[in-house]
């Protein structure tokens, strides 16, 4: 194992109906309270009105900036930060998916932050550049996404369309204060929505499961609990939206999964590094991109590292292995994760996305440009090259 430190101040509120807890949390934290939310609430609006009359039932005064939109652009947040200044905001509040909490982390570290707030990102990894914010304004989270974790990390992700780049803010003081997890809120999401959001669940750990730390027994048991408990819920949910048991498994796997536990020491997502790109560039949906090139990096990484393959397809998608080749079990594995992302209603193809083969050098440039470290290649275990993304990406047109 590596040596790590390890810390998570977060403080969690779980369960079905806790959202109704927000106005007498948020007291405790500040008397202005900006909500944080989408430019097109759709059927989040009815939430939002509720919300907003729990906290105005314990005299707080509400400022709302509903202008975020997926992927929220660093003009935006920064829009956002002025309007806190300005309002004397003490608690921000993001209610959404990933888009609206990272955006409200932003915001409130934007508050206090002097200069150019993309200067706050992780734009260049071969090349740290970056100033990471040091003060925030006091956060609460409210998840309606099981997907992101943003709820209990430290980490926000933003972008920029001028440079048609998105990457992250990484800095303890992005933690929220307290995170309500409600998984009665999933209820109303769309399956498309709900297939990509366990996509997403199962990448932040896959990524680290099969690019990290060889050595990493606990770790390596965590990541397929967390893979097996998404499988195991996400047909459960597509065939009733309203079963709040397995939603409620679905939202702690999502949370668990990048809150640090599945990975103190070893944090490598490859993959997201090139979905960031197909995003920034195309509009590819993050969750989609990322259901897209899991089987292909699969099938391109596996001779490299067969053992965790093996492992995987054995534990985590339950191929039996008797009478087999470790080839023929590995090639099994991919295949059934493949099949389970077809069923659930992914895609799997940048063909559909309107992305084509004289595409790639470009998508593998803006990889290499915002990814790649001083080595020439993209940090993980083992090191990938431009060849092995290009490749990749090739296998999925």
């Amino acid at each position: 194992m590596k040596n790590f430190e390890y810390y998570n101040p977060v403080r969690v509120i779980f369960g079905a109906g806790e959202v109704e807890r927000c106005g007498k949390e948020a007291a405790k934290l500040g008397t202005k309270v900006c909500l944080v939310s989408y430019k097109e609430l759709a059927f989040l609006a009815p939430l939002m009105e509720r919300i907003e009359r729990l906290l105005a039932a314990e005299g707080l005064s509400v400022f709302t900036f509903y202008e975020i939109e997926e992927n929220p652009e660093i003009t935006v947040v920064s829009a956002g930060a002025d309007f806190c200044r300005e309002k004397g905001v003490e608690l921000v509040i993001g209610v959404g998916g990933g888009s609206a909490m990272d955006a409200a982390k932003a915001i409130a570290a934007g508050v206090y932050y002097e200069g150019d707030l993309w200067n706050m990102v992780y734009s260049r990894h071969s090349v740290v550049s970056a100033v990471p914010p040091e003060r925030s304004l006091p956060t609460m989270m409210i998840p309606t996404l099981p997907a992101t974790g943003s709820e209990m990390n430290l980490c926000a992700v933003v972008s920029n369309r001028a440079l048609q780049e998105k990457s992250y803010i990484w800095a303890p003081c992005l933690y929220p204060k307290v995170s309500i997890i409600d998984p009665e809120l999933t209820v109303s999401l769309p399956p498309f929505q709900t297939a990509c959001a366990a996509a997403d669940t199962i990448s932040h750990v896959l990524e680290i499961y099969l690019n990290g730390e060889d050595d990493s027994d606990l770790q390596h048991y965590f990541q397929e609990g967390v893979m097996r408990t998404v499988i195991d819920n996400v047909d459960k949910v597509l065939a009733d939206p309203k079963n709040i048991s397995a939603r409620s498994h679905l939202q702690w796997a999502a949370t668990c999964a990048i809150n640090g536990w599945a990975s103190p020491g070893d944090a490598w997502t490859p993959i997201h590094q090139v979905g960031h790109v197909l995003t920034a560039l195309y509009r590819v949906p993050h969750g989609a991109s990322l259901s897209i090139l899991m089987p292909a990096w699969m099938e391109v990484m596996a001779p490299r590292k067969p053992e965790i393959y093996v492992r995987f397809a054995t534990n985590v998608m339950g191929v039996q292995p008797a009478g087999k080749t470790q080839q023929e079990v590995i090639g099994e594995g991919i295949a059934a994760f493949r099949a389970f992302l077809k069923r659930i209603g992914t895609p799997l193809s940048l063909t559909d996305m309107k992305v084509t083969q004289p595409d790639i050098p470009l998508i593998v440039q803006n990889v290499v440009k915002v990814s790649f470290g001083s080595d020439g290649y993209l940090a993980c275990n083992p090191p990938v090259s431009q060849e092995d993304i290009a490749q990749v990406l090739s296998r999925v047109l």
